[in-house]
């Protein structure tokens, strides 16, 4: 018996995991560029008890023969998925979207020198303190959105019209009405997207590559110039509300049936206590 109130309390804490998952998932939905994280299980140490030996009373039988004594299950893996989300037509000019999946915009760096890369295209004017004229070109977290040449694109503070072209170009009208072109945004093509690393904030990083003896060559192209990008639209999530609320609806009942499972045993340990 207490090896049932075991393997159902090691599940609850898993199934708490899957929860929690889900509800992040679902929290993000409206989030632009946020890709979904899927939870999948495995079982534990489990013993495989032969206990009939008469062959022909298990004809018929849809169950693997014998008994199968576990010990719970655990998280195996818990799984960014980058499928395409929809795009959202905003009618902004500093709103890019991605058209295809596997790219990505490249901010600035972390502070350990870290390769920054996100899909979220919201941008920003910030200010730059050393040119009264410049303004930077962030994303939602201040963090400069880099150019093909690894720099922060600057553009100028006074402008008619600003154009960013499928090939990430960026063309400002200036008041005068000459067009000028203020850099090339910086696009990747992720080659190993199961390497990468939530870095908080929508964004992503490449962990441990030097322990896996991977360069960062190996899991990205540099691919500024490709065609894919959509101005004045975003990415949303690619967030399936009625799936993750089906998740959620399974997990629960699943974490109700084991929570059963130990009140059930509790009540039976009570009774053969009392028959003492």
């Amino acid at each position: 018996m207490n090896q049932s109130m075991i393997n159902s309390a090691v599940t609850m804490g898993q199934l708490q995991q899957k929860l929690d998952t889900t509800g992040h998932n679902l929290a993000n939905a409206n989030t632009t560029g946020y890709k979904r994280r899927d939870t999948s299980f495995s079982d534990l140490l489990f013993q495989q008890v032969n206990n009939q030996s008469i062959a022909d009373l298990e004809v018929g039988r849809n169950t693997p023969n014998g008994l199968r004594r576990g010990s719970g299950a655990a998280v195996a893996q818990t799984a960014v998925r980058f499928e395409q989300g929809s795009f959202q037509t905003t009618g902004r000019d500093l709103d890019v979207a991605l058209t295809q999946p596997g790219f990505f915009f490249e901010i600035s760096p972390t502070e350990e020198g870290e390769r920054r890369f996100t899909r979220d295209g919201a941008f920003y004017l910030s200010p730059n303190p050393a040119a009264a004229d410049e303004n930077f070109l962030v994303d939602a977290q201040g963090e400069f959105v880099l150019s093909a040449d690894g720099e922060p694109i600057a553009l100028p503070t006074n402008y008619d019209a600003l154009t960013i072209t499928g090939e990430g170009n960026i063309q400002v009208t200036l008041e005068d009405g000459t067009e000028e072109n203020f850099g090339q945004l910086q696009l990747v093509n992720i080659t190993k997207p199961q390497l990468l690393l939530n870095n908080g904030d929508n964004n992503f990083v490449f962990a441990e590559l030097d322990e896996l003896d991977l360069g960062i060559a190996d899991v990205l192209d540099e691919a500024a110039g490709t065609g894919v990008f959509q101005q004045s639209s975003l990415e949303m999530s690619n967030v399936n509300m009625e799936r993750e609320m089906t998740n959620m609806i399974e997990a629960q009942r699943a974490f109700q049936f084991n929570s059963q499972g130990i009140s059930i045993t509790d009540q039976m340990m009570g009774l053969v206590t009392n028959l003492r």
